[in-house]
């Protein structure tokens, strides 16, 4: 049996810095575009080539925190499928469930890099087709399951969750935002059967119609729906966590430098369930644990490459995190 099974995409991803103009959009959410000039050839300051995708990520924290893994996801019989199969083996994720599609390429991502932000080119390739008919359930027993499902694989999220529950299997679910556009009434009926549910503050807001304004509403109405733990992020302002009871707020570690968010969500999903699978109650430690491991995946290019390992979680740089409890 497996500590964890991630359940989602995976990618093959191309980063390039760039120095580009930006300029004033207003239609883009942070009301900036990056200006490239139409049919010319341009140049990058740097580019680096990794792995990629929620269920990608995720699964090598959990690897480097010392904790038997596996990954389930769809991708092509291609190069870049056999350099995700060889990446993961290298991390100590078994494979065994990664299954090849002969009709599509593997997801593909380009991001353009420039001052820590990204702007993301995606392609989904072999990961629009990931169905049932690419799972064995008799072989995925685990004591833990981590969900995020990609595209148009949504779809399975409801028979994920009847398999857990009555297989006993705890799940941890983090929902992109096109799956709570696209099935928000199933997510909302399936929280019952959650054991974590992490999103960011927009993401939250979608989920329970209320602005995150108002966020003892918004947390009022997640515990009512959730017996389990909820976290909700907020980029470098940090997360509030509720388990019930108690309201957990906490900051970031400070970066020694930001070279893409790319990542960081799942880095501290991941983090904080590995947390949670060796010690159930302690929820200041997996905060401490999702903060650091989030806060060292930005520092560097790709999107795993700085997942923590069990050792470097040791540093003193990783053991002071102020962290305020109120009761609910």
């Amino acid at each position: 049996m497996y500590d964890v099974i991630t359940i989602g995409s995976a990618t093959r991803d191309a980063f390039f810095k760039v120095n580009y103009k930006t300029v004033r959009w207003p239609l883009a959410p942070s009301g900036k575009a990056l200006m490239l000039p139409f049919g010319e050839k341009l140049g990058v300051e740097d580019a680096f080539f990794t792995i990629g995708g929620n269920a990608i990520n995720a699964s090598v924290t959990f690897s480097r925190q010392g904790l038997k893994t596996a990954c389930v996801a769809k991708i092509g019989c291609d190069v870049s499928g056999e350099e995700i199969k060889s990446r993961l083996k290298a991390e100590g994720v078994n494979t065994r469930h990664l299954k090849c599609f002969k009709n599509l390429p593997t997801a593909y991502s380009t991001l353009l890099l420039k001052n820590g932000e990204r702007t993301i080119l995606g392609y989904h390739g072999a990961s629009d087709s990931f169905s049932f008919r690419d799972i064995d359930f008799s072989k995925l027993k685990s004591r833990w399951w981590y969900i995020s499902l990609a595209g148009e694989s949504y779809r399975m999220y409801k028979r994920f969750i009847a398999f857990a529950k009555k297989n006993k299997i705890a799940v941890a679910f983090n929902p992109s935002g096109y799956h709570l556009r696209h099935d928000r009434q199933s997510i909302l009926q399936s929280l019952n059967d959650l054991s974590f549910l992490v999103l960011n503050e927009g993401e939250a807001a979608l989920l329970t119609g209320i602005s995150f304004k108002k966020e003892k509403e918004v947390f009022k109405k997640l515990d009512k729906l959730m017996p389990g733990i909820i976290a909700v992020t907020d980029g470098p302002k940090g997360v509030t966590v509720s388990d019930g009871r108690f309201l957990y707020k906490a900051g970031v570690f400070p970066e020694k430098r930001i070279v893409d968010r790319t990542g960081a969500g799942d880095s501290f999903g991941s983090g904080f369930v590995a947390s949670l699978v060796r010690k159930p109650r302690d929820i200041k430690q997996a905060i401490r644990l999702a903060s650091a491991n989030a806060t060292s995946v930005v520092e560097p290019f790709g999107v795993s490459e700085g997942a923590l390992t069990r050792s470097q979680f040791r540093n003193p740089r990783w053991k002071n995190l102020k962290i305020i409890i109120k009761q609910l």
